[in-house]
């Protein structure tokens, strides 16, 4: 079916507000947008003091469901001027401005969700559209890899240090036993995995030197698993930063997107420029 003229022309002016970072109505639409979401954070943040929450209850209460009201808009708008709406809404930014909007309409129904709009701090993320720091998202996009590419390395050395702590934490809990504090095997593991992770809260302490003596075997291992997933991470990030080197002109050296006309000066997907002038 055909859509009329007035329909499609109206759903092009919305798209370019919303989306057109290059035109002066987009620029304008995306730092509102971004001061908004701002204000918002900072009206949660001083909501949760008490103090001030009794003062200004009234004020914080109607300002985030103004936000909250203009973020639903938004939202709507952008699902109607796109032309896959479904790819829009299951999409990273889709799923983050969703979120944006439930917290304050759940708190009817959950006490205090409403201090979930915290997760409007994601929707910042925009800010490398705007300000066009487009090439942070290529370094982003390395990241990303190395994180992917070291997940298995990782979680099975999240494995070997879960299986350590379950040892330990049980043998702890037979040299100290429950007068000690250690009233269980998973409290002596739980014990085990804060001194592992040099967090050390305090609340369980070991009383026999036997105990101390494993604590402190049990705290230098920790300075060791800190370092290995960072030494993984930031091998896999060198193998990437290298391919990102060697990339052939075929494709983008900032996102990696392929080049698909030989004489384009620029990227199609990012924007970056292909070819250094001489």
């Amino acid at each position: 079916m055909i859509q009329p003229k007035k329909t499609t022309e109206w759903r092009d002016k919305i798209h370019e507000v919303i989306y057109g970072t290059h035109t002066p109505a987009g620029k304008l639409f995306d730092i509102i947008l971004l001061i908004a979401i701002l204000y918002s954070i900072i009206i949660v943040m001083l909501e949760s003091v008490q103090s001030f929450d009794n003062k200004y209850h009234d004020f914080f209460n109607i300002s985030e469901w103004t936000v909250t009201i203009l973020f639903t808009i938004e939202y709507i708008l952008r699902i109607i001027s796109v032309k896959k709406p479904k790819k829009y809404i299951l999409s990273f930014y889709g799923i983050v401005d969703l979120l944006s909007t439930l917290p304050k309409y759940l708190s009817y129904i959950i006490l205090d969700s409403q201090f979930l709009s915290v997760f409007r701090a994601l929707r910042l993320l925009r800010v490398f559209r705007i300000l066009k720091l487009i090439r942070f998202v290529g370094e982003s996009n390395n990241l990303l890899r190395a994180l992917k590419n070291s997940r298995s390395k990782i979680l099975i050395f999240i494995f070997f240090v879960f299986i350590i702590s379950i040892i330990l934490g049980t043998v702890m809990y037979l040299i100290e036993g429950p007068q000690n504090g250690f009233k269980s095997i998973p409290q002596s593991i739980y014990w085990c995995i804060v001194t592992l992770t040099t967090v050390g809260f305090g609340d369980i302490t070991p009383q026999t030197p036997i105990g101390q003596m494993l604590a402190t075997v049990i705290m230098i291992i920790g300075y060791g698993i800190i370092a290995v997933p960072t030494g993984i991470i930031s091998a896999e990030y060198t193998v990437s930063k290298n391919k990102e080197s060697n990339t052939t002109d075929s494709s983008c050296r900032n996102c990696g997107s392929d080049i698909i006309f030989s004489d384009a000066n620029y990227c199609r997907k990012c924007g970056h420029k292909l070819k250094e002038d001489a």
